[in-house]
């Protein structure tokens, strides 16, 4: 019988294993395209493997900005997999496209599904968003399929299949026309944003036509009659100054979409003042927990002539980010080789692969995070969850890191107790 285990590592958190979306308007149009897509699918055991086409059925819209978040329906039509036997699961699909140059991942909600034996199982179609490229002005901007992944949760345990299209990625699913104009202006910064009645402020933005522009204080939406004037140079840079003179909650440079730059409005009062300060000082970025995670079990497996694939779910690592600023993080893994160091026996052809998870665990956190693709952990760090540089605002948070995992093993090995290491690092 074979069994692994993880011995948990030093450094890093080590974990032992055992064993805004725009609309559809103007011209924009929804299109849907069918296409059929050859995948080799790798099923877990005791569920046999499979291949064939699958027809994706993709609707998008036929038109859109650079930058633009945009809505996108994935249908994806009967599994070339055939079921050996009958269950009832809650299934989840993680769809992993390729948006021109760029790797995006859409997921599906929680579906009840009940699998019968001999009948390929056919997933409801269902929604997401994609990101239209930065730099794509001008252009036609393709979808293709980079991997489908379908995590199927059994009483709390959940089995993961991954099929990957052949070629990867596929053909087109589908096309999104990429406007050459310039994306939409927005207002950036306010400096400074905040101040009493007679402050002068500097408002900054991007991707402004070039030449003059103007800017406007508001409360709450409405136009309070101040405005100053400015220009934008021929990257679309915009600058312009105006002088709050009346109770103001946002400054905006005109043209440029919501969300506004906040600012607050400093009401002169009568009598005593009494200055108060507080210091902020920063907090750290952190990985836990520090002594490493708790074995992760993926049961045993019998010798059988055949590669086999077992299946478990990875302990989450905590993520604190109380830097207070507007850095990003990444969070990586590797692992050392499946090995029995007393009997010296190795399993060097194993491989071990990661479905990444990463929740937000505080909803106070100004962050979202996102991800990392599917695939195999190796001594290359894999990214498997990162948070965004926030440029002018704030980051930070409470994160929770993991995903599913899978082993996949050789046909004939030693008959042993073979252990790995999966470090997760953040940087």
């Amino acid at each position: 019988m074979l069994r692994r285990r993880v011995l948990a590592g030093a450094g890093a958190l080590s974990l032992a294993l055992t064993g805004g979306v725009v609309a559809l308007t103007g011209s924009a149009q929804a299109a849907t395209k069918t296409t059929a897509v050859f995948e080799n699918c790798d099923a877990p055991a005791p569920q046999p493997d499979g291949s064939g086409n699958q027809n994706y059925t993709v609707t998008l819209p036929d038109g859109a900005k650079a930058g633009d978040v945009v809505p996108i329906t994935i249908d994806p039509g009967a599994s070339p997999l055939i079921p050996s036997f009958s269950v009832t699961t809650v299934n989840t699909s993680k769809i992993t496209l390729k948006v021109g140059t760029t790797t995006q991942v859409v997921t599906s909600p929680p579906e009840t599904v009940s699998v019968v034996a001999g009948q390929p199982l056919d997933p409801k179609a269902f929604s997401g968003t994609i990101k239209i490229p930065d730099g794509t002005e001008g252009t036609t901007v393709q979808v293709a399929l980079d991997l489908a992944v379908t995590d199927a949760d059994l009483s709390g345990s959940v089995f993961t299949t991954t099929c990957t299209p052949a070629p990867r990625p596929s053909a087109s699913l589908g096309s999104v026309a990429v406007e050459a104009l310039p994306k939409d202006p927005i207002t950036t910064k306010l400096t400074p944003n905040s101040g009493p009645a007679g402050t002068a402020v500097t408002v900054t933005g991007a991707n402004f036509p070039a030449g003059p522009v103007a800017c406007s204080a508001l409360l709450a939406g409405t136009a309070t009659g101040d405005t100053g004037t400015g220009t934008a140079d021929a990257s679309g840079a915009a600058t312009c100054n105006v002088t709050v003179t009346k109770k103001a909650d946002a400054i905006r440079i005109d043209g440029s979409i919501t969300p506004y730059k906040a600012f607050v409005f400093l009401e002169e009062q009568a009598g005593v003042k009494n200055p108060v300060d507080v210091e902020v000082l920063p907090g750290p970025l952190a990985l836990g927990p520090k002594d490493g995670q708790p074995a992760v079990s993926f049961g045993a497996v019998t010798i059988n002539g055949k590669a086999q694939s077992v299946v478990g779910v990875f302990n989450a690592a905590t993520v604190q980010d109380f830097r207070g600023g507007s850095l990003g993080w990444d969070v990586t893994a590797t692992r050392t080789p499946f090995l029995n160091q007393t009997t010296g026996h190795s399993m060097a052809k194993a491989q071990i692969g990661i479905q990444p998870s990463c929740t937000v665990t505080n909803p106070d956190s100004p962050s979202t995070c996102t991800a990392g693709t599917p695939g195999a952990i190796s001594d290359v760090p894999m990214k498997v969850a990162s948070q965004a540089a926030g440029g002018d605002e704030l980051t930070g948070g409470e994160f929770a890191v993991g995903g599913a995992g899978m082993i996949q093993l050789p046909p004939f090995m030693f008959a042993d107790t073979y252990q790995t290491v999966v470090t997760f690092s953040i940087a």
